[in-house]
């Protein structure tokens, strides 16, 4: 066998990835990897730990951490892809196709599976599909580009204005539109955690939080994987019953002191990608924007005259208007991001949360994205959390809250 060929594959959000893998692991083998031929192979993806989530879910059966009582669902992603690349390893494969490894993972996460990576590449070989150029594999020897489902040798752009500015152009036109109602909350401090505290078991996650978040403000929120982002986030979208007895107040109003549920979420716009990875809905772009009124994913009800002005006007700003009958699934993966990013701020709520909004998504999708986000937090008076592991370029926040892990539970600080 010939250890030293290791191809990276370079992806769009316009790459026909399911089907390339498809052919890759059985078959018809794609142009240039012919190496591969009567091969074994192991695919190293989000879309394998679902299935095996889902599995445990569904029979309780534990096939990748079998000794270990932690069930997968519960682990930090970087924990979750640790226990795969394992269980891969020991299944001893010929070569592993790694779809995308360094999504949603810190910088030590990073760097551990590139050194198991480099450990396991010296025997098997690798196939990496990646959409930031940052994430190449150093050992990589074979450069490609999938377009659709032609696959190619890279062509190297040296220096080109293209490459060196994509974190900064923006085809954005016009002002973001002002909502249909007002907000109905005045006061200036939106979000109040004082010495929070959570802890599940013996497992303490969280440490005397205090962080205040004020009318249109812009933070990012950042931390190791593990650290308790998305326990502090859930806690600030008044999902986790941990708040309760706390020094927790949302809005004004103290956690656990009858407020409801649904005056919270009226006031927060929220997206993450698994809001949609799994949307199956047949809603149009324009109706999937409409929706954002309704507090719905997807459009349930008669849109009115007004309604559909105004997600026309968003559908405008982003270049969109044109797809505006197109299937929300049937978008590219950069293009679902900027509907559900309008949808969550069509009504402008006080408060924004956007959770790892450009995981998978390629170099000049992301960085349009980015622009997106900055183009709001200039144009609203909504404040915006955004929560991301990857430094992302030309990220324009005016705070930092950083996690910060220690045995005693993660503490908070402002950077």
């Amino acid at each position: 066998m010939n250890n030293k060929i290791h191809w990276a594959v370079f992806i769009s959000n316009h790459s026909q990835k399911e089907q390339f893998i498809k052919n890759v692991l059985e078959g018809p083998l794609p142009p240039g990897f012919e190496s591969l031929e009567n091969l074994d192979g192991a695919l190293f993806s989000k879309i394998t730990l679902n299935e095996f989530i889902d599995e445990e879910e569904r029979h309780g059966i534990q096939i990748i951490n079998k000794n270990s009582q932690q069930l997968l669902k519960t682990m930090s992603s970087g924990e979750q892809k640790k226990a795969l690349l394992k269980y891969i390893f020991h299944l001893k494969p010929d070569y592993i196709v790694l779809d995308n490894p360094f999504d949603n993972l810190d910088k030590d996460a990073q760097k551990d599976l590139k050194a198991s990576l480099d450990h396991i590449s010296q025997n098997t070989l690798i196939v990496q599909l990646i959409s930031r150029k940052a994430d190449i594999l150093p050992f990589i020897t074979h450069e490609m580009v999938l377009d659709g489902s032609t696959i190619r040798k890279l062509e190297r752009e040296v220096n080109t204005d293209k490459e060196n500015n994509l974190s900064i152009n923006s085809s954005f036109t016009g002002r973001i539109p002002t909502p249909i109602t007002p907000t109905d909350y005045k006061d200036p401090i939106l979000i109040d955690c004082q010495d929070i505290s959570v802890i599940y078991g013996d497992k303490k996650v969280l440490d005397k939080i205090n962080w205040t978040i004020k009318k249109g403000e812009f933070w990012q929120l950042i931390g190791p994987n593990g650290s308790g982002k998305s326990t502090l986030l859930s806690m600030i979208t008044g999902d986790n019953h941990k708040g309760y007895g706390q020094q927790l107040y949302l809005f004004g109003q103290r956690k656990g002191t009858g407020e409801s549920v649904w005056d919270i979420k009226k006031r927060i716009g929220y997206y993450t990608p698994a809001m949609t990875d799994k949307f199956s809905g047949l809603h149009s772009c324009l109706n999937m924007v409409i929706s954002g009124m309704n507090d719905s994913v997807g459009l349930y009800l008669r849109a009115t005259e007004n309604q559909k002005a105004l997600a026309k006007e968003w559908l405008i700003i982003l270049d969109m208007w044109h797809l505006r009958d197109v299937l929300f699934a049937d978008l590219s993966a950069g293009q679902q991001r900027m509907v559900m990013t309008a949808r969550a701020m069509i009504k402008h709520p006080p408060l924004l949360i956007l959770d790892e909004p450009t995981a998978g998504l390629d170099d000049e999708s992301a960085a349009l994205f980015i622009s997106l986000v900055n183009k709001i937090a200039k144009e609203s008076k909504s404040a915006i959390v955004f929560v991301s592991h990857r430094k992302e370029p030309g990220l324009e926040p005016q705070f930092i809250y950083e996690l910060q892990a220690s045995p005693e539970g993660s503490q908070g600080k402002i950077i």
